[in-house]
């Protein structure tokens, strides 16, 4: 059976295993408590961890790689400036067709949520050009101990770089870190047997914690949310496979549907990037060198579906609380929201941050995100979803103007999940 396949059933069961739990039998008994605890959390969990442990290494091995295969520094930085400049304009696109949507259908208005006692203290956001000197590591081993991905991309780039003008010299260096990069996809296929089990233990609990109750006095914003994305993934991301990928939308996103139920269930693109990478290099032919360079630097600064959900989330917010943004303020947002796709880049809970440099823009106040926190979850995992699908279209469409594409007739995953 397909991965994606395994996966969507584990989606699937953990969707209904979770609704049966909170409505039929209750969270708060002691037996759905003790089966959270200690076998259907650990298991989620588990997978996480094994994934993100992954994630560093397999990050600086590939974009070394990557870049010193590319050879030309122009070629480094021309592919570099179209992969930054896909990113602003899908992210920029996101945040209107989320204004547009919030502005037709208006799901704050005729909307009734208590807000007392309802709060939200935003984390502080560094300033921007404080992110931008951020990006270079003053240790590069405590930037891969830290996890912080912005610096190890920046890193592992100017290696590349470094070791492609030494030649010969460097050749030693270079085939030690071919052989880390080998090791850790080859690492990433045992981890992912366990994606199905997974995903429907991180979906039974999400499910489980959330219910039904939580979700109907925001079903309407939510919903607008999600057919926001649909239709970003199926215009924008469609329209760019099919353009300038020269791939048909409906193959496109059979092929990338293993990285698509991954980043939902696991509402992480930083955990999905092995398997994104590999979606791309065996799913869709693209070569190893751009799929090192551009999937890494998406998963962390790529976010059109965050950038979606500030958008509805603003205007919203705005609906709820009786002010009347200006299209001036909506211009704001866009802009905002687009900076703030890198300005954050790295920074942990980087949604409702950015979120919160979002609403001050437009003088709403940060508190008003509690109102919204408690279905974030289910929203992230959607957002993620999309994030991910993103890097994967600008990959393609990239990858095919570079003429760095083989793209296979057709696929077939193995029960190992290693697709031929």
């Amino acid at each position: 059976m397909k991965l994606a396949t395994r996966i969507f059933i584990g989606l699937i069961l953990g969707i209904v295993v979770g609704l049966i739990f909170n409505l039929a039998v209750g969270a708060e008994t002691g037996l759905v408590k003790n089966l959270l605890t200690y076998l259907i959390s650990p298991v989620g969990d588990a997978f996480i961890r094994a994934i993100r442990m992954i994630v560093v290494p397999l990050v600086l091995a590939s974009i070394v790689v990557g870049t010193a295969s590319l050879g030309d520094i122009r070629k480094v930085g021309r592919i570099g400036g179209k992969t930054i400049a896909f990113y602003l304009i899908t992210t920029a696109m996101a945040v209107i067709l989320g204004l547009l949507l919030a502005s037709v259908f208006t799901p704050g208005v005729g909307t009734t949520i208590k807000t007392e006692g309802v709060t939200y203290t935003a984390a502080k956001a560094p300033p921007f050009m404080t992110t931008i000197l951020n990006m270079i590591p003053v240790n590069p081993v405590d930037a891969l101990a830290r996890a912080d991905m912005l610096q190890i991309i920046v890193f592992a780039i100017l290696l590349g770089i470094a070791i492609s003008l030494v030649g010969e010299p460097a050749k030693a260096l270079l085939k030690v870190i071919e052989g880390l990069n080998e090791a850790m996809m080859k690492l990433t296929m045992f981890v992912m047997e366990a994606a199905p089990y997974a995903v429907f233990c991180l979906m039974t609990r999400t499910v489980t914690n959330q219910g039904a109750a939580i979700l109907m006095p925001l079903a309407k914003y939510i919903i607008i949310i999600y057919v926001g994305l649909i239709i970003h993934a199926i215009v924008v991301y469609g329209g760019i496979a099919k353009i300038f990928g020269k791939v048909s939308p409906i193959d496109f996103f059979k092929r990338v549907s293993p990285a698509m139920l991954l980043a939902y269930s696991s509402a992480s693109s930083a955990a999905t990037l092995p398997l994104t990478i590999e979606c791309g290099e065996k799913n869709l032919g693209i070569k190893r060198e751009v799929c090192a360079f551009t999937l890494p630097l998406g998963a962390t600064i790529n976010m059109d579906g965050t950038a979606l959900y500030h958008g509805v989330s603003a205007l919203f917010l705005a609906q709820l609380l009786g002010v009347d943004l200006s299209i001036g303020q909506m211009v704001t947002i866009v802009l905002s929201a687009t900076l703030a796709s890198i300005g954050t880049a790295g920074v942990p809970g980087a949604g409702m941050i950015m979120l919160a440099m979002v609403l001050e823009s437009v003088g709403l106040p940060v508190s008003a995100i509690g109102i919204i926190m408690g279905v974030d979850r289910l929203i992230d995992m959607g957002r993620t979803c999309m994030n991910v699908t993103g890097d994967l279209a600008c990959t393609l469409a990239i990858a095919r103007g570079e003429n760095a594409i083989d793209y296979p007739t057709t696929i077939a995953i193995h029960s190992k999940g290693r697709p031929a």
